[in-house]
C-alpha cells in the first residue's frame, strides 16, 4: 500500500542570532503513490529542511503538508507522533544507528517504541523475526550481531534502510543516502532503495545533491534559494 503527498505553499525560517533566515518560499510539490521522486539542488537551497517539514520532523511557517488529501501538519502531537511512527519511514545521511546496539536491536527499535516495553515483552519473537527477515532482504542477514562500528558504511546504510522498514511504512523520505558513501556503496544503495520502491509499491521522496543518481528516479524536482526551479522526467 502507497499513499500521495503534497505540499502547498510551504514557508520556513529560522532565526540565527538576530537575524530571520528564510529557507522555503512558497513551495509546492507532491509525490504519487507508489513513485520515486528526486529532489535536486546545491547545498543550502532548502533541500533536507522540506523533507523534514514532509515528514513532520519540522513545522512549516505557512502552508500545508496532505496525506492523501488531508492535511497533517496542523494535527496533535500524538497523531503527528503515529504518523511518524506508522506510516513514514526516514532514511538519514549519517545512518543514526545506536552504537551500542547490534544491526538486529537498531531495527527493531521502531518496533518496540511502537508496542511499548510491556506489549513488545509478548512480541519480542515476532519482533526479532521481522527485523532479521528485513536484513535479510538488504543483505545483511550474516550481520545480525554486529554493532555499527563494525559495519561498514554501506552496511550501515542498508541497516538503516531495513530500520526506516520496520515499521511497515507507506511512504519513506530519504535525506541524501548516498551522500557518505563511496560510488560503489551509493550505488548499491541505491539499487536497493529502487528494488523496495518496484517490489513493495512505496512512495518515496528522495532528496539529493547529486544529479546522476537522481536520474533513476522516476521524476526529478530542481529546488534552488527555496524554491521549486523546474520539473523534469528521470531520464533512467
Amino acid at each position: 500500500m502507497s499513499v500521495h503527498l503534497a505540499a502547498v505553499g510551504l514557508e520556513k525560517s529560522y532565526t540565527k542570532g538576530k537575524a530571520k533566515v528564510p529557507v522555503l518560499h512558497g513551495v509546492d510539490v507532491e509525490v504519487e503513490r507508489g513513485e520515486l521522486v528526486a529532489i535536486v539542488g546545491a547545498s543550502g537551497s532548502g533541500k533536507s529542511t522540506l523533507l523534514h517539514v514532509l515528514g513532520l520532523l519540522d513545522a512549516p511557517d505557512a502552508g500545508r503538508v496532505l496525506l492523501d488529501g488531508q492535511r497533517i501538519d496542523n494535527q496533535a502531537d500524538r497523531q503527528r507522533d503515529g504518523l511518524r511512527n506508522r506510516t513514514f519511514g526516514f532514511i538519514f545521511q549519517f545512518y543514526h544507528l545506536l552504537p551500542e546496539l547490534s544491526a538486529l536491536e537498531n531495527v527493531m527499535m521502531p518496533l518496540l517504541i511502537r508496542h511499548g516495553l510491556w506489549s513488545y515483552l509478548s512480541h519480542r519473537k515476532q519482533v526479532r523475526r521481522e527485523a532479521a527477515a528485513l536484513l535479510e532482504r538488504v543483505g545483511l542477514g550474516h550481520r545480525l550481531t554486529h554493532y555499527p562500528s563494525e559495519l561498514s558504511g554501506g552496511e550501515m546504510q542498508r541497516a538503516a534502510i531495513a530500520r526506516a522498514l520496520a515499521g511497515g511504512p507507506e511512504l519513506v523520505l530519504a535525506d541524501e543516502p548516498t551522500g557518505n558513501l563511496d560510488a560503489a556503496s551509493g550505488q548499491g544503495v541505491l539499487e536497493l532503495l529502487r528494488d523496495l520502491n518496484r517490489e513493495r509499491g512505496l512512495t518515496m521522496m528522495m532528496v539529493t545533491h547529486d544529479f546522476q543518481i537522481a536520474q533513476q528516479a522516476d521524476r526529478i524536482v530542481r529546488l534552488a534559494e527555496g524554491r521549486i526551479e523546474e520539473w523534469a522526467p528521470a531520464l533512467a
